[in-house]
């Protein structure tokens, strides 16, 4: 079973499904060990570990090579941010190709003009409605499995309204997307809303302090939804422990207690030093197995 059909076999099952953010290999590998049936790479995510803040400024094949590596680190479905597909229905076309052959089990497209920016940060630009529905369907006809998720973003809360947001989300259903992704819904009850009145598939964006309240995600799934991703927990907790050791080190001069001890080998099992070491002798005879030991 491929990934994206194992991600709409989730999908069918009673229940929300919850995808943290990872941005590289490790944070991946980090939430499939926690139990987590989905990992969500993110993009703002993906743009720091290029050394760049989520302002669109990251193109489509670095975007889908580290999707590609996070998708051969894990077991598991990754759902990746596409940003806005990059350009008109012919760069969808080739967005959605480039990510379905690297073993993403789907991507969401938005209606944010390019460069775009987070979907929580101020001053954001839309394009029309026609043009973003033509690019959903168009990422609709891209994909060569109808396995593949095709996820319709939409960041027109922000600038035109929340029923314009609303009415986005139910035509982009309409023009072919399996899920809607109605960013950045400002109340309690507007979060509430979002899956009663687009009557398909939502995602909810978790996103700690930013323009949506937080609320506990048993709510959400009871609320409706499908798909909860939460991007910037393992990002934003790396960079507050980061800031830490380094200056517990910089002012003791030795180094700091870790927040959870792990030996070097604790360390590289995590990106699958059990499996390798398995290879080193799996392919030899029985003596030569015991000569390399001795």
């Amino acid at each position: 079973m491929t990934q994206a059909a194992r991600f709409r076999e989730l999908l069918r099952r009673d229940g929300m499904i919850v995808a943290p953010g990872a941005y590289d290999c490790i944070t991946a590998r980090m939430i499939a060990r926690a139990g987590f049936d989905c990992v969500y790479m993110t993009g703002a995510g993906t743009a720091a570990t290029l050394g760049y803040p989520d302002f669109g400024l990251v193109t489509m094949t670095e975007m889908v090579d580290n999707a590609g590596r996070i998708a051969a680190a894990v077991d598991l479905p990754v759902i990746a941010d596409a940003d806005t597909g990059y350009g008109n229905e012919l760069n969808v076309t080739r967005t959605v190709r480039e990510y379905e052959a690297r073993g993403v089990a789907g991507i969401h497209i938005e209606d944010q003009g390019f460069p775009k920016k987070c979907g929580h940060l101020d001053d954001k630009e839309i394009v029309p409605r026609a043009d973003w529905l033509a690019k959903i369907g168009a990422a609709a006809a891209a994909r060569r499995t109808p396995d593949f998720t095709i996820i319709a973003r939409t960041d027109s809360r922000a600038v035109a309204g929340f029923d314009e947001a609303v009415a986005r989300g139910i035509a982009a259903l309409a023009a072919g997307a399996d899920m809607v992704f109605l960013e950045a819904p400002q109340t309690v009850e507007e979060v509430a809303a979002v899956p009663r009145l687009v009557k398909g598939p939502c995602l909810l964006n978790v996103v700690r302090h930013g323009k949506t309240p937080e609320i506990d995600l048993r709510d959400a799934e009871r609320m409706g939804y499908k798909l909860a991703i939460v991007p910037g927990l393992l990002l934003k907790s790396v960079i507050g422990i980061c800031e830490q050791a380094l200056a517990d080190l910089k002012s003791t001069h030795r180094h700091p207690p870790l927040l959870k001890e792990l030996t070097v080998r604790e360390a590289f099992q995590i990106s699958g030093a059990d499996e390798w070491d398995a290879l080193r002798t799996r392919f030899r005879n029985p003596s030569e197995k015991r000569e390399a030991a001795e």
